[in-house]
Order: structure tokens, then sequence, then C-alpha cells
């Protein structure tokens, strides 16, 4: 069957909707798979809790970590839009690492991640990606340096200024003048590599089965919602996902499971290009053009 011209009119539907996009769904059961420029690296801003969560659980579950040590954590003291949970604390909190996991990977609450970072760093985090033969996501730094970008200097009412930024400042080799949104710095993986890391968790792997039970749990009480949910969650499926959101990146990785039995792997990471914060309806192509291939896969 021809693909070609489904894949060229989902071209244009991104290009006419001001997104630049990265996608893969892949069909767990069959290995089937439909992609848009899959391989292309990109900063995974919040996406990388997910690897957080997974090396916290491994950890845990070798007797690394105790779930139930209670940490002292600093407050955030966040006041821009968008950060959750204690990230946006104004006293410090005492918190068990059981429940900052559940902070960090559904409420995506970034001081809660970044104290599982004070556990396991950055680099310890890749390194066991690798050691579950999983190469494309890289992990360099914490949340915290997330917190420091144009938005946060120029402030809300110019908050344009930051998204011209991020559109403009680029290079061709994907480096930036934003040092988050520089892929030699920041924190990145691929569509693909983050559908691998969703298989991983998903199918039988090099991943403990009680880990990647926990680590799915955690995705399937994932707060935000309103990106590809809309189009994948239902009666008859359960949705599980974690979304990323840095400037002008729209991330979002998931699992949809069907009734049926079949099983599909999502990531789409996007770039928009239109300078504004609020865009809910490059939310909606994104979660519409991940269906159709979805959808493609299914009829197969």
């Amino acid at each position: 069957m021809n693909i070609e011209p489904l894949l060229r009119d989902l071209r244009r539907r991104l290009d006419d909707g001001g997104l630049r996009g990265f996608l893969l769904v892949r069909d767990l059961s069959t290995g089937d798979e439909l992609g848009i420029d899959p391989d292309t690296q990109l900063p995974s801003a919040s996406l990388v809790k997910v690897p957080l969560a997974l090396a916290t659980a491994e950890r845990i579950h070798r007797g690394e970590l105790d779930g139930a040590t209670v940490l002292d954590v600093l407050p955030g003291r966040i006041t821009t839009p968008g950060p959750t949970g204690l990230s946006r604390f104004r006293h410090p909190a005492r918190i068990a690492i059981d429940d900052l996991l559940y902070l960090s990977t559904c409420l995506s609450d970034s001081a809660a991640a970044d104290a599982l970072f004070g556990l396991t760093p950055p680099s310890r985090v890749t390194t066991m990606l690798q050691e579950f033969g999983l190469d494309g996501i890289t992990v360099r730094h914490t949340m915290g340096e997330l917190t420091d970008t144009p938005v946060e200097h120029l402030g809300a009412a110019r908050t344009h200024l930051a998204h011209t930024l991020a559109i403009d400042a680029g290079t061709s080799g994907r480096g930036h003048r934003v040092p988050q949104l520089d892929t030699t710095r920041a924190n990145t993986g691929s569509a693909r590599s983050f559908v691998d890391l969703l298989q991983a968790l998903w199918v039988p792997s090099a991943v403990h089965p009680e880990v990647a039970e926990r680590v799915r749990g955690l995705m399937g009480h994932n707060i935000h919602r309103h990106r590809l949910a809309p189009d994948f969650s239902s009666d008859a499926s359960i949705w599980s996902s974690k979304t990323g959101t840095l400037l002008n990146l729209r991330h979002e990785i998931g699992v949809v499971e069907h009734a049926d039995g079949q099983t599909f792997a999502i990531a789409v990471l996007t770039e928009s290009l239109v300078p504004a914060s609020t865009q809910p309806g490059a939310e909606a192509l994104m979660s519409q053009v991940a269906r159709r291939l979805r959808d493609h896969l299914r009829q197969l």
C-alpha cells in the first residue's frame, strides 16, 4: 500500500498549522510503524521525567533506594504560568521518594523531579537507559535549568518575543542561542527513541516486569490530557502518556491500549513556528495527525 499520499497530506497539514512535526506510531504487537522524520533529535523538555521515573523505580527495585525514605525538598517559588506542584510551593516540604515519583511523573512537577535527580544524577539516568538497550535518549541536566529561559527574563507581557527568539535563533545543525533548545547541551531524544522506551515498558524487555508496571501505572495517572488524549481516550481504550513543553516545543508520548487487544506506542514531538504560548489549535493538530497514522496502522 502506497502511504506517500497520506504522509504528504499530513506534512501539509502540519505546515499549514505552523508546526514542524516529528512523529512515530508503532503497533506493539506486529512492529509495523509509520512516522514523519522520526529520527530527528529534539530537546525533550519534561518527557525526560519518564526516563527519570524508570531509573528511580529500577533503583528502588534493586534495593538501592527505599521509596519510603523522606526527603526535605526546597520550594520552587515559581510564579510564571505552567509549573505545578512543589515548583509553586512557598515553603519547604518533607516528602517520600515514592510520592516524589508520583508528583514528578503524573503532575510533571519539576521540583519533585530535581529532588529525584539529586538521588540519581542525569548521567546515571543515561547510563541506566543504555543498560536497558535504549541508546537514543540523552539526559544531560536537571529540570531547574528549564526555568531560566527568555520567558522568565522577558516576563509574561513579552512572551511573544521569547517565542520569536526560540523560533528564529536556531541553526541548521540544531544548535541554538537558547541553551535549553540546543541539542548538543539539552536533554534530547527522537520520536523513535521515545517509542523504543515505551515499547520497553509495555512489551517484555530488559526492564524488570515490576519496574515496567510501575512506570506504566504512573503514566496512566498523568493529569495533563489536553493534547493527544482527546483522540485516544475512550470507553474502549486506555491512554497512558507524558507531555513535554518548553518555549515553542510541544511534545507528547503515550500508549493506547484498545479493548480488542491492539496496542500502539505513539510519540509526537513538535516545534511551533507561531510566536505564542497558547495554541489550542496546534495541540489539536498534533492529536489529529497522530490519530490518522494510528488509524492507518489499525486497518492493516
